[in-house]
């Protein structure tokens, strides 16, 4: 098998890495909810994993990987997988429609991670007709099924996560998560807006709450995801639900800092950003500058500075920019990625 990684070892569950354990145990260890970091199309790559990593995050997932695609195509495994002895507690979620290429992606990936996950909440089009994503929150049969099959064959040397959306009708999602349950999943992650609902439209705690007030099976964990953009909506969410865990996507993407307390992303994010970027290598072009705009208009940089990044066309130009308009400190600096804010050359006035 040929997968893109830093020589990583095997791995093998201690509580340390254990995320199961430590979506059960955050609360009495460290008086707070789990704090995860949620998958990102593209986004969630090994540079951001381990940026997220310095500031409080708990566990990371990758981006969706396509069971189909990985697990007959060694170009794919190549492009979609990369990880390192350091990128743990790691969840892969996996993109799947079926029993056979669950557990064959299941045999590949996980002696390289701590977890895996099944994408239940996917809400595009083209993965939805292939019975992918938040398809499978309508098929609880076949989901199950997967779920099953990964657990009698594993046991407690996976752990196996489902990330769903809730149904029009919360009863049935209590009905999904008891099955799941039964089935064997370690916990359950709900983001709590239906398949149709938009991220605009403010995401309802009411349905997590109701959710984990209702399962019939109340030691399994349940994780909230949606519109945590600060620690405090972590807080917030946290003690409204009464979940063992909060996990936040878009927030981080602007602020990797946000559960470390940061209301916005400080500077230092910017440096180690930068820096695991080009340790690991491998991030597209496009992917480092959005990652970039969105951490600095987040830190509120002038809009004709971000239109001026926008329109750098490749890596060393932008590097190039960054040390032109910054004090950008690099490994081994005194003060490497201990600044918070901005920090502008001389020459370059604060906006």
């Amino acid at each position: 098998m040929s997968l893109s990684v830093q020589l990583p070892t095997a791995k093998k569950l201690t509580k340390k890495n254990d995320p199961l354990h430590i979506i059960k145990t955050r609360s009495q260890t460290h008086c707070r909810p789990a704090t995860i970091a949620g998958p990102m199309v593209r986004y969630s790559k090994l540079a951001f994993r381990q940026t997220c990593r310095q500031y409080d995050v708990d566990i990371v997932y990758t981006p969706m990987i396509l069971a189909r695609e990985f697990v007959r195509n060694g170009h794919a495994r190549m492009a979609d997988f990369t990880t390192c002895d350091e990128d743990s507690p790691l969840i892969v979620q996996v993109g799947v429609n079926n029993v056979p290429d669950l557990l064959k992606f299941t045999e590949m990936v996980y002696p390289y991670c701590d977890g895996i996950g099944i994408n239940c909440g996917c809400p595009i089009r083209e993965q939805v007709r292939e019975g992918i994503g938040s398809a499978l929150i309508y098929n609880g049969e076949l989901l199950c099924d997967m779920v099953k099959a990964v657990k009698d064959k594993y046991r407690d040397s996976v752990r196996l996560e489902t990330k769903i959306r809730i149904h029009d009708d919360v009863k049935d999602t209590v009905k999904l998560c008891d099955d799941l349950c039964e089935a064997g999943v370690d916990w359950i992650t709900v983001h709590g807006r239906t398949r149709t609902t938009r991220s605009s439209v403010p995401v309802n705690l009411d349905a997590i709450k109701f959710i984990r007030e209702n399962m019939k099976y109340q030691d399994v964990p349940l994780v909230a995801n949606g519109d945590c953009f600060t620690l405090n909506d972590c807080y917030r969410i946290s003690e409204y639900t009464k979940v063992d865990g909060v996990m936040a996507v878009r927030g981080l993407l602007c602020n990797p800092a946000l559960f470390d307390g940061y209301d916005k992303c400080p500077w230092g994010a910017v440096e180690l950003f930068v820096h695991y970027a080009m340790q690991f290598g491998g991030l597209p072009y496009q992917l480092l500058q959005h990652h970039l705009y969105t951490m600095l208009e987040n830190m509120g940089l002038d809009k004709l500075l971000l239109k001026e990044l926008m329109e750098i066309k490749n890596t060393a130009h932008l590097i190039d920019w960054l040390d032109e308009m910054f004090v950008l400190k690099r490994k081994g600096d005194p003060g490497f990625s201990k600044v918070v804010e901005m920090p502008f050359r001389d020459s370059q006035p604060k906006i």
